[in-house]
């Protein structure tokens, strides 16, 4: 394997499709798609200043590393890429990959990254902007927190475990998605999407939960949220009390108690959906 240690290193394609290479202590400074093409790399502790650095590549290791703002669109159409104990200042990273593994990586400015990638684990991620995650597949994410309206647009096959999400329309248009032992906060959570899941979670959100086919809750907390599982088909199991419930399209739902319940008998059936719970307010 060659080697390259503590180089500077300018002018567009400067690696221009590397294979079988350890790359140290290195910068990719001005020029664009300096390892375009690039297969089998190890980088650690390196920096990337500019746009396109990893583009069609394949079996990269990234370790210690750094992608200033203007390495932006940093890694697209790259398969089995692995970064570590890395920041990722750039946005639009991550789009169209196979197979991606970030371990204690921070994206503080992750405006439209990790679009239409299959198959990611994360552990001890954490990011920062909108659109995250669009039309996504396959992912496995622990330990995340993620501070962005929009995330998981499309979304499908999602395991999302201990983790923080203050987000606006997350989960839209998603499918076959499980969220354990989290926190969300965010209006409009989950809208338009199928086989949603939530166990152990705390949640709070306006109107959130609406227009899903087969929501389950297990063991959640409701806080400060109003108007939730209008034209949903649900099973919640929520512990605490539920401020409003709104036309509920079919199910069962328990709670410990319901503040104001909705069902308009010209919007849904009120004999589809069983409610269990030990008071209801109004």
């Amino acid at each position: 394997m060659k080697e390259i240690k503590q180089e500077f290193l300018t002018g567009e394609r400067a690696l221009f499709q590397a294979q079988d290479m350890k790359i140290i202590d290195t910068i990719f400074a001005d020029g664009e798609s300096p390892l375009k093409h690039a297969s089998d790399i190890e980088l650690d502790g390196c920096m990337f200043k500019w746009k396109y650095p990893l583009w069609y590549s394949t079996n990269i290791t990234v370790k210690n590393s750094t992608w200033f703002e203007m390495g932006r669109a940093g890694v697209w159409y790259t398969d089995n890429v692995s970064v570590e104990n890395s920041v990722i200042e750039a946005p639009k990273n991550f789009r169209r990959c196979r197979n991606v593994r970030l371990a204690n990586v921070d994206m503080p400015n992750a405006a439209e990254t990790f679009w239409s990638c299959d198959g990611a684990v994360f552990e001890n991620v954490r990011v920062r902007g909108d659109y995250f995650a669009m039309n996504s597949r396959n992912m496995k994410i622990n330990n995340f927190i993620l501070d962005g309206n929009y995330p998981f647009d499309g979304a499908e096959n999602i395991e999302i475990d201990n983790s923080k999400l203050i987000s606006k329309d997350a989960l839209w248009n998603a499918e076959n998605i499980v969220v354990r032992n989290s926190f969300i906060s965010g209006e409009y959570l989950g809208w338009n999407s199928k086989n949603l899941t939530f166990e152990n979670c705390t949640i709070e959100s306006l109107q959130g939960m609406c227009y899903i086919d087969n929501l389950v809750m297990k063991n959640c907390k409701l806080i400060n949220t109003t108007l939730a599982f209008e034209y949903s088909s649900v099973d919640a199991d929520i512990t605490n009390t539920i401020d409003s419930v709104f036309n509920p399209s079919s199910g069962t739902i328990r709670a410990e108690r319901i503040a104001k319940l909705i069902v308009e008998k010209d919007k849904v059936d009120p004999a589809k959906t069983k409610i269990v719970c030990r008071d209801i307010v109004n």
